[in-house]
C-alpha cells in the first residue's frame, strides 16, 4: 500500500539501486535498515551514493501452491 507512511518493523517492498526487494524496516535514532527475514540473507544498510525508496508498505500476503 503506496499510501501508508512506513514505520519502524514495517514490511516494505524497497527500491535499492533499482532492484526491487521486500524487506522489514528498523529505525533506530534516524538510522535504518532493511533488515532480511531469512537469516542467510545480509541486511541492507544504505551506503553514501546508493539509491534507496520505500515503494510501499506490505498489508498481506496470499501464497498459492501448485
Amino acid at each position: 500500500d503506496r499510501a501508508l507512511q512506513a514505520r519502524h518493523t514495517s514490511i516494505v517492498v524497497a527500491i535499492v539501486d533499482g532492484e526491487f526487494t521486500v524487506k522489514a524496516l528498523h529505525q533506530v535514532n534516524g538510522i535504518f535498515k532493511l533488515k532480511a527475514g531469512n537469516p542467510t540473507y545480509p541486511d541492507i544498510v544504505p551506503k553514501e551514493g546508493q539509491s534507496l525508496e520505500i515503494w510501499g508498505v506490505v498489508k498481506s500476503c496470499i501464497k498459492r501452491f501448485a
